[in-house]
């Protein structure tokens, strides 16, 4: 194993470029693709591209947003401290690399965003506090537990929802045959178990290399007002009152749809969720614009590639490239095989278009509608889809890129490590729908 870990980080740290140039070349070979596969001009191809640019700009400030709510509440008084006492337990690069993966784990779990700024955050505070730890090896190991599905995946919520968009094809299948299926459950559980083993029983590099972010200075949570007398305004601006009642406002809104029955965990939510701590934990408008100000480089990796992202999309959809995929898939799929093959196909597309809510749009309805017409079982296909579109962003860096930012490191840097465990990982997962097919 040792030797198969050294050989896939030599070769990514040679041949892989930066996550930019990585979506320009994906850019490319899908323009050709679509060019040589499915006999779209070239202009065609450009003018798909195009409209599909901007179709991410929602989510792309969606998840910009996350990140800056997330980091700047990591930068918080509180938050500190409880990173601070979760790091001293870790004495040893060992101990660090088990509460690192645990706790990212089960974040990711509860939900993918909260877990990709928690994993991110902890990993770089035990680069920093920890001696002898590899910095980009325990990164890549909060990384890992990325590919998790759990109680806030979309597609199998949608799948259980009345008058889904599916419901004539495959009807209402609920989330106990889905998300808390006992095979399921017993995956995601034995994935949390080969991930503490894969990272722990792997020998750090002999070339160490040590988090060279420095220790951060303490916010200091003071305007600047170059030694003069305070204004109105600089006193505002020290002021506990600015954010003490935007953080309040927040909290009220959440409350009141909690007590609506309204109130659910996405995207959205956890962004309030976030502002709203982050505003209440510090202590007034400048430190927490100083906090903004720390974070928000770590960032600037989303801001520019998810619309290169989008374009893509936009060329594999419009062209017919999803649609031929899924349909060649199906052409040699059986009941038994469905679900695997559906769970192949969904990673291989989903490292062109990582969107899970884009990839479900277009290429869902093709394999369950097929599914239904096949006999295959839907509950399984779901999850299939689901873990399939988690699995590869394991070498996607369009998902690592937040915490990249965090963490000051280049895509290259972990996915040699990542490469192995993405490989460990789809065993595990393809076996258990393989043994699903033997059980009947």
């Amino acid at each position: 194993m040792d030797a198969a870990i050294n050989l896939s980080v030599r070769f990514v740290q040679r041949y892989l470029p930066s996550a930019f140039v990585l979506a320009v070349i994906l850019t490319f070979i899908v323009f050709v693709l679509g060019i040589t596969t499915t006999g779209t001009s070239p202009l065609d191809m450009a003018t798909y591209w195009g409209k599909g640019f901007s179709s991410l700009f929602t989510f792309g400030m969606q998840m910009t947003l996350v990140l800056l709510t997330g980091y700047v509440l990591a930068l918080t008084p509180l938050v500190q401290g409880w990173l601070n006492s979760l790091t001293q337990r870790a004495s040893t690069p060992r101990q660090a690399l088990i509460l690192t993966i645990v706790v990212s784990f089960v974040c990711y779990y509860l939900n993918w965003a909260f877990g990709m700024v928690v994993g991110a955050i902890l990993a770089r505070e035990m680069g920093r506090r920890v001696i002898g730890l590899h910095f980009p090896f325990i990164v890549a190991a909060a990384y890992g537990g990325e590919l998790v599905r759990g109680p806030s995946s979309s597609i199998p919520l949608v799948i259980a929802t009345p008058e889904h968009f599916l419901e004539e094809a495959i009807g209402i299948v609920p989330v106990t045959e889905t998300l808390y299926a006992w095979w399921n459950v017993a995956l995601t559980a034995s994935l949390l178990v080969l991930l503490l083993i894969f990272y722990l029983l792997q020998k750090q590099p002999k070339d160490i290399i040590q988090f060279n972010g420095g220790a951060e200075e303490p916010l200091s949570g003071k305007a600047s007002h170059d030694d003069r007398p305070m204004t109105p305004s600089d006193r505002v601006e020290n002021s506990r009152l600015p954010t003490l009642f935007m953080g309040l406002m927040i909290a009220a809104f959440l409350g009141g749809q909690w007590l609506e029955g309204s109130f659910s965990i996405n995207l959205n939510t956890v962004i309030l969720i976030f502002l709203a701590l982050g505003l209440l934990l510090h202590k007034n408008p400048a430190q927490y614009l100083q906090a903004v100000e720390r974070a928000i480089g770590a960032a600037r990796g989303i801001i520019v590639q998810f619309p290169l992202y989008a374009g893509i999309a936009g060329m594999m959809t419009n062209s017919g490239m999803v649609t031929a995929f899924s349909e060649a898939i199906i052409s040699v799929a059986t009941p038994a095989t469905f679900p695997l093959l559906t769970f192949f196909s969904a990673g291989l597309v989903n490292f062109f278009i990582p969107s899970g809510g884009g990839q479900w749009a277009i290429q869902g309805p093709i394999m369950m509608e097929a599914a239904a017409a096949i006999g295959a079982d839907p509950a399984q296909t779901i999850m299939a889809f689901t873990w399939g579109d988690g699995w590869t962003n394991q070498i996607q860096p369009f998902w690592a890129l937040p915490l990249l930012g965090v963490a000051g490191l280049a895509a290259r840097d972990i996915m040699g490590y990542c490469l192995v465990w993405l490989m460990i990982s789809g065993v595990a997962i393809a076996g258990t729908f393989v043994a699903l097919s033997v059980l009947g």
